[in-house]
């Protein structure tokens, strides 16, 4: 079985628990490919096979990857969501940020990930993402989004008029600096700091 690894840094303090994390990796038969940045930082200072591959496109994540291990906070997950994009791959997070919303899996936790990963004894839980159509390229190839999209003004104008459809049916249109679309999961931030509703995920 093989995973694919992503993290942005590692800090000095995690270090030894990112050893415990690729221990148990090998413990459990779980092949490492290493997003070649988190790579570059922790080689010669984590203890990992001779053999180990790297990635650093979303394009070299091919189908014999069944998951990718985020480790970080929950942006270092999202980061992750843009390399899966429309993949059929599992992403599972392990916290070694600050927030932990998306990234669930405390430190503590991670051998017990790792062995449910290895049994397939695990729980999907299903997101739904957001694509962007624009007539303009603003985010590259990676349109999608896990939590929202924002359209706000740019100039010094009071307001804007947006004109909102939805599902191609005429939905309202808004003046306002800016419009705000979540998903469920982006529910959790500005709806709610907004005094709006939270969305469950399913």
């Amino acid at each position: 079985m093989k995973a694919a690894i992503y993290s942005r840094v590692m800090e000095e303090e995690q270090q030894k628990d990112l050893q415990i994390f690729f221990d148990e990796l090998a413990k459990q038969n779980i092949e490492p490919v290493i997003y070649q940045y988190f790579f570059d930082q922790i080689s010669g200072r984590i203890n990992l096979p001779p053999d180990t591959r790297t990635f650093i496109l979303s394009e070299q994540l091919t189908d014999e990857i069944e998951f990718i291990i985020s480790l970080g906070g929950d942006g270092t997950l999202l980061d992750t969501i843009t390399l899966v994009r429309e993949k059929n791959i599992s992403i599972m997070g392990v916290n070694f940020g600050r927030l932990g919303f998306l990234a669930s899996i405390g430190r503590t936790e991670m051998a017990t990930a790792i062995k449910a990963i290895a049994k397939r004894s695990y729980v999907i839980d299903k997101r739904t993402m957001i694509h962007l159509d624009a007539d303009l390229p603003l985010f590259g190839n990676v349109p999608y989004g896990l939590n929202e999209f924002s359209v706000h003004k740019r100039d010094t104008d009071p307001m804007i008029k947006i004109h909102t459809y939805l599902n191609g049916e005429f939905l309202n249109t808004y003046w306002a600096d800016g419009l705000i679309v979540a998903t469920p999961t982006g529910s959790t931030g500005y709806s709610l700091s907004c005094g709006g509703p939270i969305v469950f995920p399913e």
